[in-house]
Order: C-alpha cells, then sequence, then structure tokens
C-alpha cells in the first residue's frame, strides 16, 4: 500500500469523527462551535450551519477512506488507521471543547 494510502485512511478517520459532533448537534436542533462561527471553533453556528457541515465532512471521509486505495473492513490495518484518525481527532475536539465549555 502506497504511504499515501495510509494518510488518506487516517484523515478520512478524522473527517468521519469530525462529522459525528457537528451533525449530531445540528439534528438534534442545538447550536455548536463550527469554523463558520465568530469566533471560528469558538462560537456557536445554526444547528443548519453544523448540519451541513457534518455533512461535508462525511463526505470527504467517504473519498478518503473508499475513493483513495482498496479500503476493506476484513484488513485490520486499513480499519486501525481509520480508527487511529478517529481517536486522534476525538482526543483533539475534546481538548478544544472542553476550553470552550470552560470559557462561558
Amino acid at each position: 500500500m502506497a504511504w499515501y494510502v495510509y494518510l488518506a485512511y487516517f484523515f478520512g478517520g478524522a473527517f468521519l469523527g469530525n462529522f459525528v459532533p457537528h451533525f449530531v448537534s445540528g439534528v438534534m436542533g442545538r447550536k455548536f462551535p463550527s469554523p463558520f462561527a465568530k469566533p471560528p471553533g469558538r462560537g456557536l453556528s445554526s444547528p443548519l450551519v453544523n448540519v451541513l457541515w457534518g455533512a461535508f465532512n462525511l463526505g470527504v471521509a467517504y473519498l478518503l477512506i473508499f475513493r483513495v486505495g482498496g479500503f476493506d473492513l476484513h484488513r485490520l490495518r486499513h480499519v486501525g488507521l481509520v480508527g487511529l484518525g478517529l481517536l486522534f481527532i476525538g482526543a483533539m475536539l475534546a481538548k478544544s471543547f472542553e476550553k470552550v465549555e470552560l470559557n462561558r
């Protein structure tokens, strides 16, 4: 497997992980921080903006995971790389949103 496929799977997992909080908050009708808020990542965006941002992240995740290389759910290396990207962005988002919550 070429090196760029490893990167694609890792970042595909990161985009997949970023999809979840934005999309879930949006469909629940809750405002949530996004890159489009003022200030970016700290202010709150509308539920619709978060649904759209979440959908965009899901689309990028799909492209990176399923359109680069030959992703196979039965290959531990493939699933592991996506999982590492998911864990990485999850930890980063947890630390980032913890700071946002402390400042409210």
